[in-house]
């Protein structure tokens, strides 16, 4: 297997990469942020998709997260995920859990998979609720069965106004289940989300004291994902045991971390799904073309704290945090340097 070199010395080194391989999905959930269900007009072909593997490990990708839609609808998931694990980089798959049968988990090991994460928001009767009927079963009885065949497994939360009130109850249920891992994620106003209207808005700070009452005894990792946060009492516990440093270090999205959706076209983060963020399109450009392209990205490459606004603006950890997720600011109030969620509260001056 290819080892992949990091060259410290680039500006900005490409470690992740989200990779939306379609937008084909058998749900099409209340909060799908990407409305997942039809594949999009002028999907990546085979050989194109094959292309963007190798562009990915010339550009010396550390890591890729294929998502869709559902990426296993896309029959081709088994040559295009090979070709980038036969790359050296290591490969994730985030899956509703519908479709799983031994023979495809067979093809997940044989293939090298790093890991499987399965988006489940809650106990039947929320996650069937926002999903589809049956769904939790199907995704549960999935969980256990990647488990026992030798994959790592993780769980995926999506929050909202109603199942937040359920977190302790699934927490229980999840203590049963052969998990390594467990991420909180808010609902973003977005896609499906923003048309269903939702009630995505909650107090963070109740999941930031729920993940701390749980850490010690907890059986897995768990922790908030980039769109929650961010500078708690506790920051480091919260979010410690997902991340290497424990603190939240700002969006990332075109600093490490890229997307690239299912037609071709590159954002800093597939969350960032507004067209105002598309950098180039890979039918027209090559990776690197965008990825190093001085102009791109400019809204974290050109970050100054002077940009901060609101609360942002006065909080001492501003120029640190960067004003949180861009994705989520973009779309709860349009600001893309102001949380309007942000936990921290207590360290603005009175």
């Amino acid at each position: 297997m290819t080892k992949v070199r990091i060259d410290e010395n680039m500006t900005y080194p490409l470690r992740i990469c989200v990779w939306e391989l379609t937008l084909a999905c058998c749900f099409s959930c209340k909060y799908c942020g990407s409305s997942g269900g039809k594949a999009r007009d002028g999907e990546l072909s085979t050989a194109e998709c094959l292309d963007v593997a190798q562009q990915l490990a010339d550009a010396q990708c550390q890591r890729v997260a294929l998502i869709g839609g559902e990426v296993f609808l896309r029959p081709d998931w088994p040559q295009i995920t090979a070709a980038l694990t036969s790359r050296g980089i290591r490969v994730s798959v985030i899956t509703n859990g519908f479709l799983f049968t031994p023979e495809l988990i067979a093809q997940l090991k044989e293939i090298g998979i790093e890991s499987v994460a399965v988006s489940l928001d809650g106990l039947q009767t929320i996650h069937d609720r926002f999903r589809q009927e049956g769904s939790f079963a199907r995704a549960s009885r999935a969980i256990d069965a990647l488990a026992a065949g030798g994959i790592p497994v993780s769980v995926i939360s999506t929050l909202n106004q109603l199942n937040v009130l359920q977190l302790e109850e699934f927490y229980q249920f999840l203590r049963t289940k052969p998990i390594f891992a467990w991420q909180l994620q808010a609902c973003s106003p977005m896609g499906n989300a923003a048309r269903s209207g939702l009630p995505y808005a909650f107090d963070f700070r109740t999941v930031a004291e729920f993940i701390r009452s749980h850490l010690a005894e907890a059986p897995f990792r768990m922790g908030m994902a980039d769109n929650l946060g961010y500078f708690a009492p506790g920051e480091g516990l919260t979010r410690g045991n997902l991340t290497r440093s424990g603190i939240f270090p700002g969006c990332q999205a075109g600093l490490t971390v890229l997307g690239i959706d299912s037609v071709g076209n590159v954002r800093g983060c597939e969350s960032m799904y507004d067209e105002t963020f598309i950098e180039g399109n890979l039918r027209q450009k090559s990776l690197l073309e965008i990825w190093n392209d001085p102009e791109a990205f400019a809204y974290n490459r050109r970050f100054r704290p002077e940009m901060l606004t609101g609360a942002c603006a006065r909080c001492i950890y501003g120029p640190q945090c960067a004003g949180g997720c861009r994705s989520y600011n973009f779309f709860t109030h349009g600001k893309l340097y102001e949380s309007r969620f942000c936990i921290s509260k207590e360290h603005l001056p009175e």
